[in-house]
Formats: structure tokens, sequence, C-alpha cells
């Protein structure tokens, strides 16, 4: 792979005077753009349209915010379109382009924007991401698509039960192409281009690009155009980026709400990187007073886009996130971003803040780190070439003595808690050892249950009865099925077995039916019940085996 600066086309403007209609844009394209209020274009737009309308493949890095997705869609439908149908049949609408995002938010996002773009002209687009039901995406690949945005293993689902055919595809995309290409990323995104005609356009779109990237990118790209709007991994000059140094971890929920309140914020994006944290921060932040909703992988794709609707139309105020929400989403004038944990990874740091400052509005950065985050703090500034101002976060009294409170009664719990629970632990054990008046309730529930009875032996003069609940309500009932059942006893026996079986006594076999043995064994009282028992009662069920099937036999 050759990677090569792209130059400026013959002719070509410069960025401050070009227009839309000087790229000779289809005029049904043109007009939808016209129609989303764009007037002029970006310059990773005024770079890398001409460049994908010439067939090249492209290696595009812009900041976030900049416009990526109309620099790679806006050509692609204006190529799509000599072969643009209005015919009905699914046969003239088959998938020419596939666009790849790495999260479910971001191809919806990425959906919407080509909807607009297309809303003039006959091309069809569908989005598949996991976390919805898949027979409406079905339905929408079987009518025929021409632009396909979809997440990997959603799209490769569909692929196995052979709802989608991608060997007419022409133009591939890979959105966020650093997250695509990861290691975690790298197999499926491989069985993808192995489906994949091998004559096609490639196109990789992102915000950073890191060496491995680089090295990963020359596996299908075919000697590329680099596109680089500005320096690799650089942060937008508009954006406020502050750090704040927190004494310890117990103290950054209440910084949290404190930066808030203190720098009058509307409207935030907090990020945490654990699902657990981004839930707990939520709750904390909700019981404070702040109309807080937390998103993550673990909330199914109803509830993410419900948050995230009602966050873009302002009905929640703070929205406490994974990473997951930090790739590609586009909030309209989002006044500030806070990083309630520093990322693991650097470039995720670019992504956070690239949320806030877009389409060269002004926002605010702040980060908040403890003693163990110097590490991450130092990644990030040698990544992005820049040193970060790093202050010390005055907290209020009251907010130091919840989280210190918060603390000491933390670790007391932890304390506490293990004592607790090996009483709890010991007490559950001497509650459920059997007494003699519960046997017959014990006998109620199965064999096994009896079995385990009979390997704990309790005699009844050894240890006081208990009783575990007040006798009320169906406690009476059972009490009252348990009580002694006194019959005459008897020296009889049946002639297979004998007659008194260490202090059991049965009844006479006049009196009770033979069948009925193992029930009047199982009633009886004052048995001091040992192994030998247990032999006694596998001999009652080798030698009547139909007692187990007879009914009103309570084992």
């Amino acid at each position: 792979m050759t990677l090569s600066t792209a130059p400026a086309p013959e002719g070509a403007q410069e960025p401050a005077t070009v227009t839309f209609s000087d790229f000779g844009l289809h005029p049904d394209v043109l007009k939808a753009v016209t129609a989303a209020g764009y007037t002029k274009p970006t310059p990773i737009q005024a770079k890398a349209i001409p460049v994908v309308m010439a067939g090249h493949d492209v290696m595009a890095a812009a900041q976030t915010g900049t416009g990526k997705t109309a620099g790679f869609a806006l050509p692609i439908i204006n190529a799509l379109m000599p072969s643009a149908s209005h015919s009905a049949s699914p046969a003239r609408h088959p998938v020419r382009a596939l666009i790849i995002a790495p999260t479910r938010e971001l191809a919806d996002q990425i959906h919407d924007n080509v909807k607009t773009y297309i809303q003039f002209t006959p091309l069809r687009s569908a989005a598949v991401f996991g976390g919805v039901d898949m027979q409406p995406q079905t339905n929408a690949l079987r009518a025929g698509v021409e632009i396909l945005i979809a997440t990997p293993g959603r799209l490769l689902d569909h692929v196995q039960q052979k709802s989608v055919n991608l060997s007419q595809v022409q133009l591939l995309v890979l959105d966020e192409a650093d997250r695509m290409l990861d290691m975690g990323f790298l197999p499926d995104i491989q069985r993808i281009i192995n489906l994949l005609n091998p004559r096609r356009q490639n196109l990789m779109f992102s915000a950073t690009f890191s060496d491995e990237i680089r090295k990963l990118a020359k596996r299908f790209l075919n000697e590329p155009k680099l596109i680089e709007v500005a320096r690799p991994n650089t942060l937008a000059e508009n954006v406020e980026q502050t750090v704040y140094h927190v004494p310890s971890e117990d103290l950054k929920r209440d910084a949290v709400g404190a930066l808030i309140r203190e720098r009058g914020i509307e409207q935030v994006i907090v990020f945490s990187n654990t699902k657990i944290g981004a839930g707990r921060l939520a709750r904390h932040l909700q019981k404070e007073g702040f109309l807080a909703e937390a998103i993550h992988g673990d909330k199914s794709q109803q509830e993410r886009l419900k948050t995230l609707d009602g966050f873009k139309a302002g009905e929640i105020k703070v929205l406490v996130a994974t990473d997951v929400a930090a790739r590609g989403l586009d909030i309209a004038e989002l006044p500030a971003v806070i990083n309630y944990d520093l990322p693991h990874s650097p470039e995720d740091y670019v992504h956070r803040i690239g949320r806030t400052g877009r389409a060269g509005a002004s926002g605010m950065a702040l980060s908040l780190m403890v003693d163990h985050d110097r590490k991450a703090l130092a990644e990030i500034e040698k990544l992005t070439k820049r040193k970060l101002d790093v202050q010390e976060l005055q907290l209020p009294a009251s907010a130091r003595g919840r989280g210190e409170r918060r603390s000491r009664d933390d670790r007391r719990g932890h304390r506490e808690g293990g004592e607790e629970t090996a009483a709890a632990a010991r007490a559950t054990c001497a509650a459920m050892r059997p007494v003699p008046n519960a046997l017959p309730v014990i006998l109620r529930r199965s064999p096994w249950s009896t079995i385990r009875s009979f390997m704990r032996p309790m005699c009844p003069a050894s240890r006081p009865q208990r009783q575990r609940m007040p006798p009320s309500g169906g406690r009476r009932r059972l009490q009252a099925a348990s009580a002694p059942i006194h019959r005459p006893s008897s020296r009889g026996a049946h002639p297979q077995l004998p007659p008194v079986v260490g202090a059991l006594r049965l009844p006479a076999p006049s009196a009770v039916p033979r069948t009925s043995w193992p029930c009047c064994w199982g009633a009886s009282r004052g048995a001091d019940i040992g192994l030998r028992r247990l032999t006694t009662f596998f001999r009652f069920c080798w030698l009547f085996p139909s007692c187990a099937a007879t009914p009103g036999i309570i084992w």
C-alpha cells in the first residue's frame, strides 16, 4: 500500500470559496443538499468529495464534527445515480454501497443523513444493527436497497439468514475506521470483505489514525489517497479543555454536580469507563435534582434510542454514557462534555470531546482525575501533543462531608457485612436442621429431601424443638399436618420384613394396607433416625416399588 497525499483537482478553487455546485453533483443530489441547509462545504468535504468522485481509495483523517458523513455519502450517491431505477422489483435495487459503523447509534445517524441526501432520488437505503427485531430489517433488505448501513455483527446475521447479497457491492466505507479495525472487530470485517466484489472502491474515514491502524489498512486498501485537513489526532481549537484533580474517587460524583452548577451548564454528556459506574452516577445525579439518564451497552436498543431522543429534545439535561455514545453522535450545540473517568485509550479522549464544539461552535471539555490517572493523562498529552491545564477542584464543604461520610460508611459496611453474613449463615443452617415433629413435612417434599434428612439425624432429647415462623396462616396447617399420629402398636410383621426396626414401631398389617406402610412409618414419632433407617427406607422402595405411584402415599 502506497500512501499519497491527494492533489488538488485541476482548476479547483480555494476551500474558502468552493461551493457544492462546483463538485459536479447530480441535480437531484444538489437539490437535497440545498434543502438540508448546506451552503459551504467543510474542509474535509472540500478535499474528499473530488477524490472519491475520481474513484480512488481514500484514507481520510479529520477532527470529529467536521462533516465526514457528507464527505463520503454525497459522492457515493452521485456515483449510484446512473444505475438508479424507479422499478419496484427488488432485483433492480441490489446492494451497491456498504457503509459499516462500529455502534448502533452511529449507524442510525448515518442512515438519517443518507435518507436526507436521497430524498429526491429513486435510491433506497436501510440500516441494520443489533438490539432490535430482525424481521423488519429482513423485509427491507428483501425489498431491495442500494445503500446499506450496518454494524458488523448484525450484517453477518443477515448474511447467514441469506436475506442479503453483497456480491454486487461497488463501494465500501468504514466509518470510525480505527475502532472498526481494532482487534475485536477485525475478524468480522475480514469475513465481510471476503463476501464483496474484489473490484470495488474502499474508503476509510476517522478522526484518528495510529501507526497500527495504517498497517492493518494495507490489507484491503489499494494505493489509497491520504487526506488530512489537520495534524493527526488533533483537538478542536474552539473547545476549552480543563482537567480537575480530585483528592479521592469518593468525591468524584459530588464533583460532577458541583461543576455543572458552578459553570452553569445547561446540557452535558458525562463519560464513564464502566456500565456500572454510569448507572450509579446517573442515580446519584437524579438524587441531587438533575434530569439525568444513563446509556450503555446493557440497555436495549429501544431504551438507548428513547434516551438519545429525549436528550436531543432537551428533556434530559445530563446524559451519563460509556464510550458507546462517543463515536459519531451529532448533538447540535452541545455546550460541554465531562470525563468522569479518563479513557483507557487516548484516542477515545479525542472522540469524547468531539461531541462539543461541532461545526465551529465553542464548547467545554472538563475532565476529573485522581492520583492514579496521571499515566493516562500523560498518554493523552503525548497523543495530542498538547499540555493540558490541571487545576485543583475546590468542592463545597457539604459535598466533601457527603463524600467522606459515604467512604466511611462503605468501609464500615464491608467490615460489618462479613460478620453479619456469617451470623446469618449460621442461623440459617441451624434453622434448616430437621426436627422430629417436622418429619412428615420433610417427607412430603421429595424422596431426596427425606434422604438428606436421614443423613443428619437428631435425637428429640438432645435438642429442643424450634419454630422458625410464627404459627399463623399456612404455618398452622403445616403444624396440624405434622401433629403426632397415635396408632396402636403391634408386634405383628410382614413375613418379608423384620417386625421391629430399632425404635420404629409399625402398625399392625390388619389395620393398615400393605401399600401404606411407608406413610405410617414416616408419620411415627420419637424415632431415633440414623443411617440404619436409611437402609430400611431403601428396602421399602426396593420391595414395594408400587408405593411410589400409589395415590395417598406421603413422601
